[in-house]
């Protein structure tokens, strides 16, 4: 038994579900994993989720298909379906599962996305959640009238203004606006019911909302930055974090510094959820877990998906490359990125790519391996690998350690990955005590421990 599953008091576990579509956590090429766009391999997976009594699943967006040396990029020969058309039809063959999905504030409007968000809300019963996110790249905005318009040091304060607005909607409706006159046959609202006025530098918007205040209230809202700017909006505005620090030396420090924000914002310390996104490989034994784990890693990791990154770091294409060989001779190319579009470069990695090649060609040399080796590890993150009471050990560790108040798990098969873990991991920690054997309530907030926010004193906001 691990030491901190018996330490007082016990933290209960927070857990989630991530359908990850085709990326490089993904593979797709493996004979279980199914489609990624027909409804049935989100179904199957949401209702698997729903059986282990996770908190809810989770959907990502990409508003473009990404594009390296002018073609799209291996990765997203799937395309991406809607998110809202999605989460919607899950709302239907789910009953407790709470249901999370990024939506864009660059490219959005208040009005629409609160609208569709309320909507959701009460198609659900009070399962919905927004995962408020920013873009500034011209190439994604050319699918918009406004293509490229915004600059990027102006991403988080449309955020940040978009969230205020899309609250101030929510909030334009109060629980007693409609009113039943059964008498009559009828309902009625208040005469200022879905009122609002919003104000400010990126919005001039006033009018009447058209949904009812929804079963939450408002939507939970989770954000996914982790610089300066991202923190500090998730701790003044949002209900959950998604982290990328899933380990606990990094992990702790993450979780340390956000929570330390929130009383400059008058929040407590339980008012925000830190849950980062790990992988898992389950084994009978630790060692057959390992074995299996670097199997995956070199799976997730393709000889074309290798020499995309290379050719990222590079900064110039390679079309003769060999990644299970060794890598370019020659260094980097300087200059901005010619060879990607709409995604995020290896070259943004915190270091001068000249150094980080020369890291990388060092390793291999180290330790015999090839290109695609070496980009495997590079980017692998750790993750929850060995047997099911071991997963379950490090992920309540974890938790316990102020490292994350719990986790979105993304397997590496869709959409029958979650099984392994729901069968296995899950009725260990309900032995122990620091996970639900049954959904308490039945909206995302109640999964959550979050409360019912009141609405604001006035229905306008104003800069």
């Amino acid at each position: 038994m691990s030491t901190t599953a018996h330490s007082e008091p016990v933290k209960q576990i927070h857990i989630a579900a991530h359908f990850p579509g085709v990326n490089n956590t993904t593979v797709w090429s493996d004979p279980e994993a199914g489609s990624h766009i027909e409804f049935d391999s989100f179904r199957t997976f949401a209702q698997e989720a729903e059986r282990g009594k996770f908190d809810f699943l989770f959907l990502a967006e990409g508003l473009r298909l990404r594009e390296q040396n002018g073609q799209i990029y291996d990765l997203d020969v799937v395309g991406r379906p809607d998110t809202f058309t999605i989460l919607s039809a899950l709302a239907a063959v789910t009953d407790r599962l709470g249901l999370a999905g990024t939506i864009n504030s660059t490219f959005n409007e208040p009005y629409e996305v609160a609208r569709q968000f309320a909507s959701l809300d009460h198609l659900s019963a009070g399962r919905a959640a927004w995962n408020v996110v920013t873009s500034w790249d011209e190439f994604t905005g050319e699918n918009f009238r406004r293509g490229g318009f915004l600059a990027e040091e102006d991403r988080y304060g449309r955020a940040e203004s978009f969230l205020s607005a899309a609250q101030t909607l929510w909030d334009s409706w109060r629980d007693n606006d409609v009113i039943a006159d059964k008498a009559a046959g009828r309902f009625l609202s208040r005469p200022d019911a879905g009122a609002y006025s919003y104000h400010d530098r990126f919005f001039d918007i006033e009018g009447r909302f058209n949904v009812p205040r929804s079963p939450q209230g408002r939507p939970v809202v989770f954000q996914a930055g982790d610089s300066d700017a991202g923190r500090e909006f998730a701790a003044a505005q949002a209900d959950a974090i998604f982290s990328r620090h899933g380990d606990l030396e990094t992990g702790t420090r993450f979780y340390a510094d956000v929570k330390r924000r929130l009383a400059k914002y008058g929040r407590r310390h339980d008012e925000l959820l830190i849950l980062p996104a790990v992988t898992f490989v389950l084994g009978d034994t630790d060692a057959e877990a390992a074995d299996a784990a670097a199997e995956v890693r070199l799976a997730q990791v393709s000889a074309a998906t290798a020499t995309r990154f290379i050719e990222q770091l590079w900064n110039v294409a390679l079309p003769d490359f060999d990644a299970d060989g060794s890598f370019p001779s020659f260094d980097p190319v300087e200059g901005e990125s010619t060879v990607s579009k709409g995604r995020a470069s290896v070259r943004m990695l915190g270091r001068e790519a000249a150094e980080v090649a020369e890291q990388w060609r060092a390793i291999a040399a180290a330790e015999g391996l090839s290109a695609r080796e070496v980009v495997a590890k590079a980017f692998h993150r750790g993750g929850l690998v060995g047997s099911p009471e071991t997963v379950a050990h490090q992920l309540n560790d974890l938790v316990q350690s102020d490292a994350a108040d719990g986790v979105i798990l993304a397997p590496h098969i869709t959409p029958g990955g979650l099984t392994p873990f729901v069968d296995k991991v899950i009725p260990i920690l309900q032995e122990w005590g620091v996970y639900r054997t049954d959904y308490d309530g039945t909206t995302l907030r109640d999964h959550l421990g979050l409360t019912r926010p009141e609405p604001t004193t006035s229905r306008e906001a104003a800069s």
